[in-house]
């Protein structure tokens, strides 16, 4: 009997591996496809913005629709779905992924605490006590698309540890991020409409302990909910995240609601919404006036913490964690390829432009911050890109 015991635990546990194996690699082969749209995305943008068809362009983003501008629903409302595969994500890894085994995901976790608190102290290094010292959640966030994007061009020689420990930092980071956005990006807070919003998200959670599977119910309280967050102050994609955790993930089979739902939104997510994300938010009018742009406190802090924070606080921390005995270093990873996902850490894009249109009001400022932003993530990316080419062994 305890034989019997024993073989049905392995087995449970062998499943549960499978399983979770099988929706990351759902979820690492949508990410690296969308980064690869998105680069294409990007440049298309670039191009129009800086063409003859410029005006007609901008003018498009900025048109009303029900009383806002088609940018801001994007930024407001679809980039909620975004964060909800986020929160699905984090949810999974949680449960039966990386972060599921404390030891496991202590690494990343404190890889990723790295990458956020050294990149802000090298912004503030620059911009305390200025006018711009509010974009020091710029350089701390980490673009999961294009970092995978990037490393799915090495191929083979990419250990999947090395995979799981970039995806799971880039979670973790966007986490933060998420934080970072809830506590000092809102400027005036609406109590009553929080308090129904946050009612809401109860409400949600009981439905879940009641076992209700069905995702009708999640889907229309969660359009109720990102309404009244949306108008609470607090910025609206918090909505997706929040979501994601009242939704059923029971145990993470493919009948399970939450499996079903981040499934579904895999390629929606990847092949849409992050694409009009970044047709919206890179039509960067370039300066003729470069190096004036360059030398901005903003410039540098941005710069500075994408290229030279990101890796450096990726490394430190996870070097001290595992030298503290806190943690340990996966067998087929070394330190060269830590510093190389760490530079592929720099790439903020999405995120990184989304906590630019929160920081700054100043328009200028805004174009220019962006435009050193995807600066930053390419020369970033490049280093990254080379290093991990360098350090990894290509498999026969």
């Amino acid at each position: 009997m305890i034989h019997n015991s024993q073989t049905d635990i392995k087995r449970m546990k062998q499943q549960k591996n499978i399983k979770s194996t099988k929706l990351f690699k759902d979820f690492f082969e949508s990410e690296k496809a969308g980064g690869l749209i998105l680069i294409a995305c990007t440049l298309i943008s670039l191009v129009l913005a800086n063409s003859v068809f410029s005006s007609g362009y901008l003018h498009f983003w900025h048109t009303n629709f029900a009383g806002q501008p088609i940018e801001y629903w994007v930024n407001d409302g679809l980039m909620v779905i975004f964060f909800l595969l986020i929160g699905l994500e984090l949810e999974r890894e949680v449960y039966l992924g990386e972060l599921s085994n404390i030891k496991n995901a202590l690494l990343p976790i404190f890889g990723a605490i790295g990458g956020m608190l050294v990149p802000a102290a090298l912004y503030l290094f620059f911009n305390f006590g200025t006018n711009t010292q509010s974009g020091a959640g710029i350089p701390m966030a980490t673009d999961i698309a294009f970092a995978l994007g990037i490393l799915s061009l090495l191929g083979n020689r990419v250990p999947t540890s090395l995979k799981i420990f970039l995806t799971a930092l880039a979670v973790i980071d966007d986490l933060g991020a998420i934080l970072v956005i809830a506590i000092f990006y809102t400027k005036t807070l609406f109590w009553n409409n929080l308090l129904i919003a946050l009612g809401i998200f109860v409400l949600l959670l009981i439905f879940n302990r009641m076992k209700v599977r069905n995702l009708i119910p999640y889907l229309i309280g969660g359009v109720v909910m990102w309404y009244f967050m949306l108008n609470s102050g607090v910025h609206a994609t918090i909505t997706g995240v929040l979501l994601a955790f009242a939704i059923p993930f029971g145990n993470g089979n493919k009948k399970s609601t939450s499996f079903i739902l981040q499934h579904f939104l895999h390629k929606p997510v990847a092949f849409i919404i992050l694409p009009i994300f970044a047709l919206a938010n890179t039509a960067i009018i370039l300066s003729s006036n470069m190096g004036e742009i360059l030398t901005q406190h903003y410039s540098i802090g941005i710069a500075l913490g994408l290229i030279v924070g990101k890796p450096l606080g990726i490394f430190a921390l996870s070097f001290l964690a595992v030298k503290s005995g806190i943690c340990q270093l996966p067998s087929d990873l070394n330190w060269k390829s830590i510093i190389g996902v760490g530079f592929l850490g720099g790439i903020g894009f999405t995120m990184s432009i989304f906590v630019t249109l929160l920081a700054f009001d100043d328009s200028t400022i805004i174009n220019n911050a962006k435009f050193i932003i995807l600066l930053s993530s390419l020369t970033a990316g490049i280093i990254g890109f080379s290093s991990l080419k360098l350090t990894l062994k290509s498999k026969p």
